[in-house]
């Protein structure tokens, strides 16, 4: 609980509301600092909610994209790691993945179907009191992608305990080279707790980022690139701490 908490308080935009309003509180007793608070706090969240913004950021974080097809080499299993969940989804009973699992789950079941390798679902609790996510991402591949999970593995809560956990499954099996699947801007720190776990990893990313044909709307702020840039924030702050511990 107290990790969610430090979490919310770091992360855009509530740090930087934090921040604009601690400005706000300082303008009648130290004005210069005031202002200078209340400027950070509001030009920080009219960048982030830029979209050129939010892709240069994803961008600093993923590595050369594939050319052409992605080749699995000779992986035994593909793992894929859950993101985001929808609790309330009564069109599909009740909860089900959310966009950016949706995303994963596309491109593993593509892989899958190409490979004909068996697949590992990742997720533990979205949220403290949420159910598991890994069962509803077994249930999007096999409903809608028309791929089986030969593994559920629902008790993982971060990188680093997907990583553990689907190592303790896929190990005594004698299955140590794996496909990893993630966003690409997630990639390489997933990459280096699955090694760090024992398993020889391939990573396969999805959801490539890049400048491409840039128009006037990519300087616009908007909520999705608030959305986007605070993604790519959360992945910076990750890997920091994970080099830190």
């Amino acid at each position: 609980m107290l990790i969610d908490v430090l979490k919310l308080l770091v992360m855009p935009p509530l740090c930087l509301y934090l921040v604009a309003l601690a400005g706000l509180l300082l303008l009648g007793r130290k004005p210069r600092a005031g202002i200078a608070l209340l400027a950070t706090g509001l030009g920080l969240l009219i960048v982030l909610s830029i979209p050129l913004a939010a892709i240069a950021l994803q961008k600093g974080l993923q590595g050369e994209p594939p050319r052409g097809d992605f080749d699995v080499g000779d992986a035994q299993a593909i793992v894929v790691l859950g993101a985001d969940a929808s609790p309330f989804a009564p069109e599909y009973g009740g909860k089900s993945v959310g966009p950016s699992t949706l995303e994963r789950l596309r491109y593993g079941a593509l892989l899958a179907r190409r490979s004909g390798l068996p697949l590992l679902v990742t997720a533990g609790l979205p949220g403290r009191l949420e159910p598991a996510l890994a069962p509803s991402m077994a249930a999007v591949l096999e409903q809608e992608f028309g791929v089986s999970a030969r593994w559920i593995e629902p008790r993982a809560a971060n990188t680093r305990e997907n990583a553990q956990f689907s190592a303790e499954i896929l190990e005594p099996l004698g299955l140590t080279r794996i496909v990893l699947v993630t966003h690409a801007w997630h990639l390489p720190r997933a990459l280096a707790a699955f090694e760090a776990a024992g398993l020889e990893t391939r990573g396969a990313g999805t959801g490539w980022r890049e400048f491409g044909d840039v128009d006037w709307r990519a300087w616009m702020p908007s909520a999705r690139g608030l959305r986007e840039s605070s993604w790519a924030v959360h992945e910076w702050i990750g890997r920091l701490w994970y080099a830190l511990s």
